[in-house]
């Protein structure tokens, strides 16, 4: 996979110092309480008990770090067997993965552009402006499809913004409203989500409607399930035919999977 800077969800150092605290939790919880002691002895384990079973812990603390460590490269198994088998429906079958995801550029088109964004992430508006220069000198040769992966955790208006875009795409002005997004990233919030909806001559009442609605959440929902089950970290991530890249990429490069995947 090509990498390049990108919006992360959280340092990898820290990422990795939670799944390890989490992973060590729940295996004590398995091996001394869900294994060893009925469910409501678990519940009354006594001061001396706990400190017997630190005491193990201290004396064979290799044990604890071992079977993190199988079951992190468990977890990294079934990851590559999901992207793997999402690859190839994708191939295979790119319109079902586009789904209901706004699309531009030519719909029968072979080759087919996914990209997760976050509309508050600064490298996704630098991608931004090269997929528009792809899509301007190539109309007739790619289809690329939108998928929301706003990432709540670092970017507090990227869960807001994707509900106002998801809103205008119902009134068809999703490409429209996505651009004047990322135009005016900074100034993000809610004055602008319902400045760019005017200025497009949305139906304010039912984009309003529609954005505070469990259907926008509920869709949006679907794109973040799907990139945390590709194990997607950050923005902008991008797939095309078999090849997956992120962060901010060079026209020519793009113009070079392009045409790789032709």
């Amino acid at each position: 996979m090509r990498r390049f800077q990108f919006c992360a969800i959280a340092p990898m150092r820290f990422l990795a110092q939670k799944v390890l605290r989490l992973a060590t939790l729940l295996l004590l919880s398995l091996t001394f309480f869900g294994w060893t002691l009925p469910v409501q002895a678990a519940s009354q384990i006594s001061p001396r008990l706990e400190e017997q079973i630190l005491q193990v812990i201290r004396q064979h603390p290799e044990v604890i770090l071992e079977s993190v460590q199988a079951y992190q490269q468990q977890q990294q198994q079934r990851l590559s067997q999901a992207q793997q088998s999402f690859l190839q429906e994708f191939k295979t079958n790119p319109k079902a993965v586009i789904g209901a995801s706004p699309t531009t550029g030519t719909e029968s088109s072979k080759v087919v552009l996914i990209e997760f964004s976050d509309f508050q992430c600064p490298y996704c508006a630098q991608a931004h402006d090269t997929l528009k220069e792809l899509i301007a000198k190539h109309p007739d040769e790619v289809t690329l499809a939108y998928k929301h992966f706003p990432l709540t955790p670092i970017h507090a208006e990227a869960m807001p913004a994707a509900k106002a875009a998801w809103a205008a795409d119902r009134q068809g002005k999703f490409w429209e409203y996505h651009d004047a997004l990322f135009a005016k990233q900074e100034k993000l919030g809610e004055e602008l989500y319902v400045e760019i909806a005017q200025t497009l001559n949305l139906d304010l009442e039912q984009f309003n409607r529609d954005r505070a609605s469990d259907t926008a959440s509920a869709a949006i929902g679907q794109d973040v399930q799907l990139a945390e089950s590709l194990g997607l970290a950050g923005t902008p991530f991008f797939l095309i035919d078999t090849e997956t890249f992120s962060g901010p990429i060079q026209l020519s490069d793009m113009e070079n999977l392009l045409t790789a995947a032709k």
